[in-house]
């Protein structure tokens, strides 16, 4: 199985492109010659190259199939063009280049870090290319992945934060694709073969359905050339249907999952919004100031700080290509439970009815804007933002005018948002743990 050189990054890319206090990198954006969109940014400094193909090729596209997006990326580097995984994993290791993959609801991401001296980077690429253009899927390999699969599903089900984060997805989502966890389940993940994953290889890893994110120290030129040699063996194929909307199917349920455990798991929330929906910088700032700001916030001031109910309580918003969840959350001590749940919910209600004050909003805006330079401190850190931009279709200068948006937030703005997208009576609430709520 492909190890993860992407961590947590990219998923934080996908909550929040946060604010910019300076101008963003420049990105030059184009198309190779079989349809894949390029982002480029060019970064002399350090003689690097990032590389990331994201494809939408997520869970949503498994298509009843649950675990089948994250199989075919975990089989991509098991065996190809004659090579087989530890031929491949060699190649890479004695060049000093780093493979990873990952994948999410939306989008199946393969990438790779190389030095730019031209014979590491030459070897690199053409490793990278064989493994995203042939793929064999062996069937031993293929095997040996279900039953590493197999296992991390059983390991999941001992693991509160994984059974609370698979109830609430199924239950704020029904019988939408992004209602599984992008690992599957055991009966679905049994029943995979080789054949599936080839016809989902097939579709969806193409060039058509694919973003190259790229940054390093290439001119324009170079960078060219590299985005055609990786994406040359892709068919041109073409791009993925669009996704269904995302309905409230809780409409103010509450679940309780029993689980043997002292702490008592909470999420709650609905899906509310896409990745390009007008209201995001609106909501982004407001919940920053209800949730999203660590200990500073309103949800933590309130059970953790006054009352010592939970460790950590936390909102945020997980905009998508759909509609994405906004969740609110605490894990505490099952005698603590019903209270803290109580404090969540009329924190949630009171934000909603009277939003923040002026100096509350002040304040997040400067620590918004404040920390950007440091987010994008190195190569690999940008290349998650071009992912991002590239991916849903954002435009080139949404970096550059990120803090602008921002700044331009207004109170009115802010609660209007809250009250029109954030209805408490819509959430849907999951707890899992020992004892009644």
């Amino acid at each position: 199985m492909s190890a993860n050189i992407f961590g947590v990054a990219l998923s934080a890319a996908l909550l929040v492109a946060t604010g910019v206090a300076q101008a963003g990198p420049k990105i030059e954006q184009w198309q190779t010659s079989n349809g894949a969109r390029v982002y480029f940014v060019s970064a002399p400094d350090l003689p690097m190259l990032d590389v990331q193909l994201v494809f939408d090729a997520g869970s949503a596209r498994d298509n009843g199939k649950f675990g089948l997006a994250s199989f075919t990326n975990n089989m991509l580097n098991e065996g190809a063009g004659g090579l087989d995984a530890n031929e491949i994993a060699a190649r890479f290791e004695n060049i000093g280049a780093s493979y990873g993959s990952t994948v999410e609801r939306d989008m199946a991401v393969v990438g790779l870090r190389t030095l730019t001296d031209p014979p590491l980077l030459n070897a690199a690429l053409e490793n990278f290319a064989t493994v995203l253009a042939k793929p064999e899927f062996p069937q031993k390999e293929f095997e040996r992945v279900r039953q590493q699969t197999l296992i991390g599903l059983a390991q999941a089900k001992q693991s509160p934060d994984a059974v609370t984060e698979k109830a609430f997805y199924a239950a704020i989502y029904g019988q939408h694709p992004y209602a599984t966890e992008p690992s599957g389940d055991e009966e679905t993940v049994k029943a995979l073969s080789v054949d599936h994953v080839q016809a989902f290889y097939k579709q969806y890893y193409v060039a058509k359905n694919a973003v190259v994110a790229m940054v390093g120290a290439l001119s324009r030129a170079d960078a060219e050339r590299v985005a055609e040699q990786i994406t040359q063996g892709l068919a041109a194929g073409a791009s993925a249907s669009g996704l269904p909307a995302a309905d409230n199917v809780g409409g103010g349920r509450e679940q309780r999952v029993a689980f043997p455990s002292s702490q008592t798991h909470v999420l709650s929330g609905f899906p509310t919004y896409t990745r390009n929906d007008p209201d995001y910088f609106a909501l982004y700032v407001g919940n920053h100031i209800l949730g999203g700001n660590g200990l500073v916030s309103r949800m933590s001031e309130q059970i953790r700080e006054k009352r010592g109910l939970a460790y950590s309580a936390y909102s945020h918003f997980v905009p998508m290509r759909a509609e994405g969840p906004f969740i609110v959350g605490f894990q505490t001590r099952t005698s603590q439970a019903v209270e803290a749940l109580q404090v969540m919910r009329a924190t949630l209600n009171d934000f909603v009815t009277k939003g923040p004050t002026e100096e509350e909003l002040r304040n997040a805006k400067l620590n918004i804007t404040g920390g950007f330079a440091l987010r994008i401190a190195s190569n690999k850190s940008i290349v998650q933002y071009l992912a991002v931009i590239g991916f849903y279709k954002l435009p080139l200068d949404f970096l550059d005018t990120y803090v602008s948006k921002i700044n331009a937030v207004t109170l009115a703005q802010l609660k209007d948002a809250f009250k029109r997208r954030v209805v408490p009576a819509n959430m849907v609430t999951v707890v899992v743990g020992s004892g009644p709520v």
